[in-house]
């Protein structure tokens, strides 16, 4: 018999669905993984052995929803025992406990260790997997592989650079050399720090500029506890960052050669030179195991699976992905890339298998379909809510009207919404209220540290239409149309329940949406 689901990669993400289908235990589902252990990338990656994902065991609240705002590696579980903040009190945890801790959550679930895929085929509406002399067989197949692949950009030469796969991590080993590491992100960063200290000079190089992470509000952008080499370039020693292409990589009798065009400088030339390259260009996912009869089409400079709102293949159904290959979904934007983020969404995905292929409804809570009733339960989730405070803009709350009935939805993808709806058989709304936490209109082009623009005044309604920072926005939805939204004043502690400022207005917009006014 074809197992319902088949998960390839006993990472977070296929640790997390795994427990979900375990904990729902109506559908037979096995997680294949090709190494030894859970979670077997950590053992690698970050090379400096640094997470950059934040834990924080003392917060001053038990509210474990609210924690989980300030836990960015717990996954989602019942047991309070499974939280990651138990297992460190680092604010920035050493990657080996990362490996702990999934060997923990793993316990249990129905994982098959030391089974690599080599291939997978699709044939009659079922998937074929191959791993070595073993073949399952699968309705649905659930890929969280991740981006296991290192992106090598079509630079020539580039294969006379260190990847930063494969490059030392000992700083002895670069004592008085020059060198240059292209890229700007994360890896080239925590690269510098870590060699600053042995090297005679350090160029970082890109196309792009440097993205702050406090200023985009992406997680992914270069973090202030990898950033200290920026010091060094702004305040003259002897490191640089350079803005531009590089065009070419030669050997130069012991060192090398690059040919750099120059950004911002009138496009000017210059041929630099250097004893060691390394290469910190990021990662992609490796789509080498499909064969032609169910490859997945590709996006992003193929770094990356095209997905539906669904997150399944846009090109070959029952193909599903989770875990950091759906940051397509909102790259560069929200936290699909990481864990802080994917476990939820993971868990919408888990629902939306559910509605799909089993009719079962969106979870929700009945409500009253009174303004006052409508508006406490936005105001309560809003106060509390991990998920949406962690997938801004991307998942949602939904509230649905009919008549005198009313349904609260949690955690829906806010593109899935707009695409299905969450209408039932006994449940025909004509009016909904999408709930997100967002932050304002071109806020990544706003000065976080400049007072006199960076917040508006707080606590003051009307005005948070143009706020930068993080607050609840609900949208109005009549049969599908989207009519009017109100936006939360902004508060410093994130509290939306002040009865002037939050409770009253919210409760005016929804009750004229309700009356069509």
């Amino acid at each position: 018999m074809p197992l319902d689901y088949l998960i390839i990669g006993a990472g977070p993400a296929g640790l997390q669905l795994a427990a979900l289908l375990q904990a729902d235990g109506k559908r037979d589902y096995l997680v294949l993984e090709g190494s030894g252990r859970p979670g077997a990338f950590f053992e690698r990656y970050p090379r400096h052995r640094t997470l950059i994902s934040i834990n924080k065991p003392h917060t001053g609240t038990d509210d474990p929803e609210l924690n989980l705002r300030l836990d960015w590696n717990s996954l989602l579980s019942d047991d309070s025992d499974l939280l990651f903040t138990r297992y460190t009190e680092r604010y920035f945890p050493d990657a080996d406990v990362m490996l702990r801790y999934l060997g923990d959550f793993a316990r249990g679930l129905r994982v098959e260790y030391g089974t690599r895929v080599t291939r997978v085929s699709k044939n009659g509406g079922l998937f074929h997997v191959e791993a070595g002399d073993k073949t399952f067989t699968c309705k649905r197949l659930v890929v969280a592989t991740g981006v296991s692949r290192t992106y090598r950009p079509g630079i020539p030469g580039l294969e006379l650079t260190e990847g930063y796969d494969e490059m030392s991590v000992d700083p002895a080993d670069y004592l008085d050399q020059r060198v240059l590491i292209i890229g700007k992100g994360n890896s080239a960063f925590e690269t510098a720090d870590n060699l600053m200290e042995t090297t005679s000079v350090i160029h970082v190089a890109g196309p792009s500029s440097v993205h702050l992470a406090w200023r985009t509000h992406y997680v992914g952008h270069l973090r202030a506890v990898n950033n200290n080499f920026l010091d060094t370039y702004q305040l003259k020693s002897a490191n640089a960052i350079l803005d531009g292409t590089v065009r070419s990589i030669e050997r130069d009798g012991a060192g090398f050669k690059v040919t750099f065009s120059f950004s911002r400088v009138n496009e000017v030339v210059k041929e630099l030179r250097y004893d060691r390259i390394l290469a910190c260009t990021g990662f992609r996912f490796d789509a080498s195991i499909f064969d032609d009869s169910c490859r997945p089409q590709l996006t992003i400079k193929d770094r990356f699976p095209a997905q539906t709102a669904a997150w399944e293949s846009v090109n070959v159904p029952g193909l599903y992905f989770a875990g950091t290959i759906t940051q397509v979904r909102d790259f560069k934007k929200s936290t699909s890339g990481f864990i802080h983020g994917f476990r939820y969404a993971v868990r919408a995905l888990h629902k939306i298998l559910e509605r799909t292929y089993e009719q079962t409804p969106w979870p929700a809570e009945k409500l009253d379909a009174t303004p006052e009733a409508v508006t406490d339960a936005i105001i309560a989730r809003v106060n509390r809510t991990s998920a949406l405070w962690q997938q801004f803009g991307f998942l949602a709350d939904v509230v649905t009207v009919a008549a005198t009935r009313a349904r609260y939805h949690d955690e829906v993808p806010v593109d899935w919404f707009a695409e299905h709806g969450l209408a039932t058989a006994d449940h025909a709304y004509r009016d909904a209220f999408v709930v997100t936490l967002e932050y304002g209109p071109e806020h990544d082009q706003v000065d976080p540290f400049d007072v006199t623009v960076a917040r508006i005044a707080q606590d003051v309604p009307g005005q948070a239409h143009d706020a930068a920072y993080l607050h609840p926005v609900v949208r109005h939805f009549r049969d599908g149309t989207a009519t009017a939204a109100h936006h939360l004043a902004e508060n410093l502690e994130n509290r939306w329940d002040r009865p002037d400022v939050h409770v009253a207005p919210l409760r005016d917009f929804v009750a004229r949406s309700l009356a069509g006014s």
